[in-house]
């Protein structure tokens, strides 16, 4: 069991998640992990201990049918629990589409488009609020104007990530850690999903979110803050 896990609640990529991440935490620290979810009622499902999916059925689509969320006692499922309470609309829509998907084409070996997009975004994804040329700057993935010509907008910024294989991840931050940034309106649907409406954001560069990006030979790292043309396909 992972209840004894450390969240560092002030690090500016958990402090949107500690309205409804700090009291869960304190709540699995003394019971199970689907208990401890549970005593948000108004979440879109219950949570139940792993064991309860059955090894036919696929989750995405149990979670659909019967309306419970398996969790195992770990920090992954922990922020997963959780961004089904922060974000119920947007988990019970890509869920429902994972399951129209999977009633239209089955299980195979490729997920297909849509169900790779799903997963893409639901693992890694985050939602950015932030004025206009930062976006175009985003999208050019021309990171030294985002970082550092720009810079003084960022106070205008929001970054809230959405992924929970993601937020595990940020536990012990690294400098080469990307989110899957949602570009455009917040409409989960099929057709948005299969034209993959992502952009990649190095979270390091984020002011403030990462110790020595003050210096702007931060930027430099072509492992981290990679072209354009490296980043097509």
């Amino acid at each position: 069991m992972e209840a004894r896990l450390t969240v560092d609640w002030d690090a500016p990529w958990f402090t949107p998640w500690r309205d409804v991440g700090e009291p869960m935490l304190e709540a699995w620290r003394t019971q199970p992990l689907p208990t401890a979810l549970n005593r948000c009622t108004r979440a879109p499902v219950r949570f139940v201990a792993q064991t309860q999916l059955d090894g036919g059925e696929p989750y995405e689509h149990f979670i659909f049918r019967t309306r419970t969320c398996p969790v195992r006692e770990n920090a992954h499922d922990f922020f997963n629990g959780l961004a089904w309470l922060k974000f119920p609309g947007e988990k019970s829509q890509l869920n429902a589409l994972q399951a129209e998907e999977i009633a239209r084409d089955g299980i195979a070996a490729a997920r297909g488009a849509v169900r790779d997009a799903i997963t893409v975004f639901d693992e890694n994804g985050a939602f950015l609020e932030a004025p206009q040329p930062l976006w175009e700057a985003l999208a050019a993935r021309d990171w030294h104007r985002l970082f550092i010509a720009l810079r003084p907008m960022w106070c205008d910024a929001q970054v809230t990530v959405f992924g929970h294989a993601l937020l595990e991840k940020l536990l012990t931050p690294r400098k080469d850690l990307t989110a899957h940034v949602w570009v455009g309106p917040r409409q989960i649907t099929r057709q948005r999903l299969a034209a993959k409406p992502f952009t990649p954001l190095p979270l390091a560069g984020i002011p403030g979110w990462f110790q020595g990006n003050d210096e702007f030979s931060f930027y430099d790292d072509p492992h981290v803050f990679r072209s354009a043309r490296r980043n097509e396909g």
